[in-house]
């Protein structure tokens, strides 16, 4: 991992590639999905079991696509107490913290006859995407947890999970118990592109979605973003990032841990330490070389590292932090002595973690913030998943003959400013009426 001084041209180079990384995705990865897409449009079910067959199981059919009770009950009886209770703490708190995100609807009357308000409701249909990985050997119970959990606590009454099934065609028992434990229901063996194709436009079996929400690979992704505007969806996300600010006081073994625990996402994860300390610097480039051995997925990791992430080195944490906020990272860490001191000064980021004792994995699994969070820069203007994904705002307005008299002229003027005689007209016909009855 390279040591840079910031600010410097190479510096500056390296933070640019970084901004520009996009999904990485080709032409042909694009053309692929639009095929897949309307496929499944036009064929529905059938299409959707084909390219279960041939990516994932050839034991899934329109029979049993949808998760039926009986597996919801023998998945169980596969899992252990260890899971339940890790299960139990995460969506309890998980719960908690977006039952806080309510909002209620409103009504006022700023005006004498005049009543405006905000209705709040949730859309009918939710679809949610879990990831299998490695052919189901690897659940993102998470997954399930941060879509599933604000869209019930939203008030969604339908909400269906979309996940691929294992080699056997069933699904790995960790991913059915947790959506029983979110109020998930109805569970369809169908992942990548075509899963969100069908959730899209709806099949015989999969109801029509309102909004789509959870992560997946670049077919999800670009499914995503070609049907967004038919269907809601929570985010374009790209690969993971995470920046870290740490001082003098950081432990290496720590910042670097952290680092790595997204770098191991994606090859093209970006895992970025911003210090004002040399010797941090150096100690953490050294704690990468030794934890990196050790890893799981340390092939994935070693390309992230070598690729997208880098060490600046600045002369104090208010530039660290400028930083920062220029690339609005998925996941900020403040490693510093007083984190809470410098709060107010973040501006751009999905998630910040405040302290040595508070490493990125906690937002993922158990704290209870939504770990669903815009990448790219995208925190920029866009923000974590949450249960207004789920809802709706609709305006409520009400006049009276008399305020709608007042104001009337006003809106004529406006209207015809506009050059729109038919609104003007709308108004007058009503102003009319009310003066030829004296009213």
């Amino acid at each position: 991992m390279k040591i840079y001084n910031y600010p410097s041209a190479s510096a500056e180079e390296k933070i640019i590639a970084t901004l520009k990384r996009g999904l990485g995705f080709s032409k042909t990865d694009y053309k692929n999905v639009e095929a897949i897409i309307k496929d499944v449009k036009l064929r529905g079910d059938k299409a959707l079991v084909e390219y279960t067959n041939r990516f994932d199981s050839d034991a899934v059919s329109e029979s049993n696509l949808k998760v039926t009770e009986r597996e919801f009950k023998q998945a169980e009886k596969n899992v252990n107490t260890k899971f339940l209770t890790a299960l139990n703490r995460a969506t309890g708190q998980l719960e908690a913290f977006h039952e806080a995100q309510k909002e209620n609807s409103w009504f006022d009357t700023p005006r004498n006859g005049v009543m405006v308000g905000q209705m709040v409701t949730p859309v009918g249909v939710a679809g949610i995407y879990a990831p299998g990985a490695k052919g189901g050997k690897t659940p993102l119970v998470s997954s399930v947890l941060m879509g599933g959990i604000p869209a019930k606590v939203a008030g969604v009454e339908s909400v269906s999970l979309m996940t691929p099934p294992m080699k056997d065609g069933n699904i790995n028992p960790c991913i059915l118990v947790a959506a029983k434990r979110v109020g998930i229901t109805s569970v369809f063996k169908a992942g990548s592109a075509w899963a969100i194709a069908a959730l899209t436009y709806g099949t015989k079996q999969i109801p029509k979605a309102d909004v789509i929400v959870g992560p997946g690979n670049i077919y999800v992704t670009l499914a995503k973003k070609i049907v967004s505007g038919t269907v809601g969806i929570d985010m374009i996300a790209g690969p993971s990032e995470i920046l870290i600010i740490a001082d003098s006081s950081a432990d290496p073994e720590f910042i670097a841990a952290d680092l790595l625990s997204q770098a191991e996402h994606d090859i093209r994860a970006s895992a970025v330490l911003v210090t004002d300390s040399e010797s941090i610097a150096q100690q953490t480039q050294t704690a990468l070389k030794n934890q990196i051995k050790k890893l799981p997925r340390r092939d994935i990791a070693e390309k992230a590292i070598k690729d997208f992430s880098y060490i600046m080195v600045v002369q104090n944490i208010d530039i660290a932090i400028e930083l920062a906020n220029r690339l609005a990272p998925e996941h900020l860490e403040l490693l510093v002595k007083e984190p809470f001191e410098h709060i107010g000064q973040i501006k751009n980021a999905g998630a910040v973690f405040l302290g040595s004792y508070t490493p990125e994995p906690v937002g993922d699994y158990v704290a209870g913030p939504n770990h669903v969070l815009p990448t790219a820069g995208t925190a920029r203007f866009s923000s974590a998943l949450s249960i207004q994904n789920f809802t709706k705002k609709t305006s409520i307005i009400n006049y009276s003959k008399a305020a709608f008299k007042e104001e009337s002229d006003d809106i004529i003027t406006l209207a015809e400013t506009e050059g729109l005689g038919g609104h003007a007209n709308s108004i007058k016909i009503r102003k009319k009426l009310l003066i030829d009855s004296k009213n």
